[in-house]
């Protein structure tokens, strides 16, 4: 009985530990828009890389108000333009999609 213990109790420890989530770094001006709508890693963040391109372009203009009716537009305007132009780049998209001044 303890010889089973010992050689199962290692092999239910391995098997038992869940995976551990890597941490992963994106380098935002490289995202292409076929990325935000079909990658594994990007897509199911698009929440996430809307509000850090808010925030980005809301800090250049050094604008500390967040509409987030217009959050929610913009991130359709953009989506519909990236379906249209897959091989763009997400922060292209944004300018040709919201106008230079977003």
């Amino acid at each position: 009985m303890k010889a089973w213990f010992i050689v199962l109790f290692p092999l239910l420890v391995i098997l038992g530990t869940p995976e551990a989530q890597a941490q992963v770094s994106v380098d935002v001006a490289k995202i292409t828009c076929r990325q935000l709508l079909f990658d594994k890693v990007i897509s199911p963040n698009t929440k996430s890389l809307a509000l850090w391109l808010s925030g980005y372009y809301n800090a250049k203009r050094d604008n500390t108000v967040l509409d987030i009716g217009a959050l929610a537009q913009n991130t359709d305007k953009v989506e519909d333009y990236c379906r249209m132009n897959q091989d763009v780049t997400v922060m292209d998209a944004v300018k040709n999609a919201l106008g230079p001044g977003q």
